[in-house]
């Protein structure tokens, strides 16, 4: 079994979790499985997260401070973590939401990630490629954590139609996923509103595209490609980019017009709720 000394806690902010979780075991004088059934995980799922091989979640370190008395410390060491397991490219983004106090997202052909399920981003991440997806999906998740802040941004989500129909993971992914994205319904700081089929031509046809706003710094507008990030802040980019999304919540239903149109989506192309 790998020592504490094996891992060098300076490698990364993964590394570091575990060389600090095995730590506050060892202090707690528990072995892998006491504080795996302690924290109704395994002991083989602790000792992967010690020594950087799992990527730890939100859940796991809330439950491992309060069974080691470690006031937090995982708990906000697993921002660092899940912030560092993005893709290089897309870490940029990520401080982005956490800065924003206003994020507007067009998405042609999906839920944006900030509302997406575990089942639909598991869909999203593992189409072309299964490589570690329940980590990959859990760092996309942790990204949704900008919603329990204190001050929380406001988060405005055009879609196209099409989203609503293109079917990931299956009939009930997309149940469970257009179910949630009703939960936000009553939520004044998160609106959707779909921009139906009917509209024709639009202000969003050269494709998906992000608004961030901030308190003091230049609004970014953000764009993607294949594997690749487009962040500018360039005054021409950010007011076309700003005039086209007025243009495309002006001829987007309403969010509670919206909101009917994916419940009755949820309900005639996918069917009612399995118990």
């Amino acid at each position: 079994m790998t020592s504490i000394n094996a891992l060098d806690p300076g490698a990364s902010p993964l590394d570091y979790y575990g060389y600090e979780l095995r730590r506050l075991r060892e202090s707690a004088h528990l072995t892998q499985r006491q504080l795996g059934d302690i924290l109704n995980y395994t002991g083989s799922l602790v000792g992967q997260i010690e020594t950087a091989r799992k990527v730890p979640t939100p859940e796991f370190s809330e439950r491992a401070d309060a069974a080691l008395g470690s006031d937090g410390l995982l708990t906000r060491l697993v921002q660092l973590v899940l912030r560092s397991q993005l893709p290089a490219w897309f870490q940029q983004v990520a401080e982005l939401e956490t800065r924003a106090l206003e994020i507007c997202t067009f998405q042609t052909h999906m839920i944006h990630g900030l509302l997406q399920t575990s089942a639909y981003a598991r869909g999203v991440l593992g189409a072309l490629d299964q490589t570690d997806l329940e980590d990959r999906t859990t760092v996309r998740l942790a990204r949704q954590g900008i919603f329990n802040k204190e001050a929380p941004p406001v988060f405005w989500m055009v879609i196209s139609e099409a989203a609503l129909y293109q079917e990931i993971g299956g009939k009930g992914t997309m149940r469970g996923q257009l179910a949630h994205v009703l939960a936000f319904e009553a939520n004044p700081r998160i609106n959707i509103q779909v921009l139906p089929f009917s509209v024709g031509s639009h202000a969003g046809l050269q494709g998906s595209f992000n608004l961030y706003r901030f308190s003091s710094d230049p609004t970014i507008v953000y764009t993607e490609g294949y594997g690749t990030g487009h962040p500018t802040a360039n005054p021409d980019s950010v007011r076309d980019c700003s005039l086209r999304y007025d243009h495309l919540r002006a001829a987007a239903l309403s969010p509670k017009d919206s909101a009917e149109l994916i419940r009755r989506t949820m309900e005639d192309r996918y069917g009612e709720q399995v118990a």
